[in-house]
């Protein structure tokens, strides 16, 4: 056998010879100069560059060992700074032989790592910077490295992720650093839903307890200034050096409005036809908000009937200010293609073709939102290996398919998905699943083999560690208990999670032993939970005992529009307003729509209860 042996020397030279063609190829054309982002700029922060490239490249052939070693490294930073970021990734890579220092390994994995993500390599930037961990010899990361994380965190659609690595690079940082950036921190933390502050909670970066607080009364009182500036003071005193400081005069001294002076009101809704029961519904949660408030009048129009072209000539025969609705997907489309319809309307649907304006929000019951809280939640509990059961149709199909694409993002691994049409048709699909077919054949090969009898007990796979389900309550019921029952009792339990679809607010007044252990997202209105206006929800189940569960959803929807076309311009003008209602803690993006943090809840023998996850 043969055995070669490099020196540093030999490797130098192999190096420098590539780098003859490098310079080469850079002098064929003129430097590119690009912008540099902040992380581009903080990697190069520990010792300013001020030749080219090709100025350092010729510099280290003229030299020897870790001065070589050193010019080649800012040489591949300067290339980054030039845009030259194939030619950067290059470079690092042939230098990584050249030294054995783990400090300057680390500065290459990260010169790789910001390269890559200037060229749009996501996944390869986030696996070097996971790499470059292991050159840390056991310091902790420097800000640098924080700051290049919440980069690549942000492009990969992953802003809590981002926002964490960011407060954590600023806390390293000096503290005029620290308050410089204090807006955008605030900025950037206003644009997270209350699901994911109580996930960073969990992740407690540092100063987060301060953070927390400022967002917690902006959410709360931010739309009554008077009280707002109070609660300020009060922070002030309580956080004397929290670099937030800096963010408290101009929240003092923004003029916020209060809540819209509506007085006449239009409300858009399908009083008859097909659809009339959700009208219906709607309008009866809309009057249970309303509460004969003399100084609002409450005017309902049937859009089965209504001429959309002549609307707006209604709208001002009746002084209308304010307007709620379209319910259906259709009427919202319609309304918005009447350019003469200006009033600030809360929609009640998603449109589908139209745009939306500056004078629009929307009421989004969209499954979306929950399908991604439920991932990012349950993949903090590092579960590695969940398994989806979705029921064969559309809106299951697209929760199902939402959990997995979040679920890829955040661990760059897709869930298993399981699309079926009958729960009771499912178990020879869940057996194939839990490998129990194979075991049950590995069974009957040594019942075949061995005339004794033997006590056998089937045994399941036992990477699968969670599973997600996506099905009506009806379906689920069916299918958990299969779940438990061909879990082997040598393995250990697989904990079940549910959409909000898989729950029943009707059934669980029946017997509900079968779903012990189901834990599921849910709105506030359809869970007893301190969110929940339990007087209110005692009052209509006496007065609507037998309304589905879907139309409880428009029911709560209903009541949630009247306080929140209230909260129109506030929630047009400051983004860190919130509603606390009963379907979910909602906020408005900025695309005009408003989104909800849902609670958890599960079954625990006979009863349900609301659980804090995080």
């Amino acid at each position: 056998m043969t055995y070669h042996y490099f020196t540093v020397k030999s490797l130098l030279s192999v190096v420098f010879v590539a780098i003859l063609l490098l310079l080469a190829s850079c002098a064929t054309k003129p430097v590119k100069k690009a912008k540099q982002t902040q992380t581009q700029q903080q990697i190069i922060a520990s010792e300013a560059l001020t030749e080219s490239s090709q100025d350092y490249l010729a510099q280290a052939e003229k030299t020897k060992g870790e001065q070589a070693t050193a010019l080649l490294v800012k040489a591949a930073r300067q290339l980054i700074n030039e845009n030259e970021n194939k030619k950067a990734l290059w470079l690092a890579k042939q230098i990584q032989p050249l030294t054995d220092r783990f400090a300057v390994k680390y500065q290459l994995t990260l010169i790789s790592a910001q390269s890559l993500l200037n060229l749009g390599e996501l996944e390869k930037a986030y696996l070097h910077l996971l790499e470059a961990e292991k050159w840390l010899d056991g310091s902790s990361q420097p800000e640098e490295y924080y700051y290049l994380l919440s980069a690549i965190q942000q492009q990969r659609a992953l802003p809590l992720a981002s926002l964490d690595a960011k407060l954590r690079g600023l806390a390293l940082a000096n503290k005029e650093v620290y308050q410089q950036q204090a807006q955008q921190v605030w900025l950037d933390l206003n644009k997270l839903s209350q699901w994911e502050v109580e996930l960073l909670t969990q992740l407690n970066p540092p100063y987060f307890t301060g953070w927390k607080q400022l967002l917690n009364f902006a959410h709360r009182f931010g739309y009554q200034p008077a009280t707002f500036n109070r609660y300020l003071t009060q922070w002030q005193r309580d956080y004397r050096d929290h670099p937030a400081n800096t963010v408290i005069a101009s929240l003092s001294s923004e003029t916020v409005q209060d809540e819209d002076d509506e007085h006449n009101i239009a409300v858009l809704l399908p009083l008859t036809g097909k659809q009339k029961a959700a009208g219906e519904t709607a309008q009866q949660g809309i009057l249970a908000a309303y509460n004969n408030n003399r100084e609002t009048a409450l005017h309902f129009i049937d859009t089965s009937t209504v001429d959309f072209q002549l609307l707006a000539e209604q709208l001002a025969e009746l002084n209308i200010d304010h307007v709620i609705g379209p319910l259906l997907k259709q009427n919202v489309d319609t309304y918005l293609s009447q350019s003469s319809l200006t009033l600030p309307t809360l929609l009640l649907n998603l449109p589908q073709n139209q745009a939306l304006k500056d004078n629009h929000m929307v009421l989004s019951m969209n499954p979306e939102d929950e399908a991604i809280q439920a991932a990012t939640t349950l993949s903090r509990r590092n579960f590695t290996s969940p398994i989806v059961f979705a029921q064969q149709d559309s809106i299951s199909e697209r929760i199902a398919k939402t959990f997995s694409a979040q679920w890829q993002r955040i661990n760059g691994k897709s869930p298993e998905v399981i699309v079926f049409e009958d729960a009771s048709k499912v178990q020879e699909k869940l057996e194939s699943t839990l490998e129990l077919d194979k075991s049950k054949k590995r069974i009957r090969d040594i019942d075949r083999r061995i005339r004794q009898q033997l006590k056998t007990q089937e045994r399941n796979r036992l990477d699968i560690d969670m599973i997600y389900i996506v099905a009506s309550p009806n379906e689920t019921r069916l299918l958990k208990p299969y779940i438990d029952v061909n879990i082997s009792p040598f393995a250990r339990a697989i904990p079940v999670f549910a959409s909000s679809r898989s729950h029943s607010d009707n059934s669980d007044k029946s017997d509900s032993r079968d779903l012990s252990g189901l834990s599921f997202t849910e709105m506030p209105w359809q869970l007893r939970s301190k969110q929940q206006n339990q007087s209110l929800k005692q009052l209509s189940s006496q007065v609507w005992p037998d309304r589905s569960d879907s139309l409880e959803r428009i029911f709560a929807m209903g009541y949630d529009s009247y306080a929140l076309i209230k909260k129109f311009t506030v929630f047009k003008q400051q983004p860190y307003i919130r509603h606390y209602g009963q379907t979910g803690v909602l906020k408005l993006n900025q695309q005009g729509v408003l989104t909800r943090s849902l609670l958890w809840g599960t079954y625990q023998k006979d009863r349900v209860e609301e659980i804090d996850i995080e």
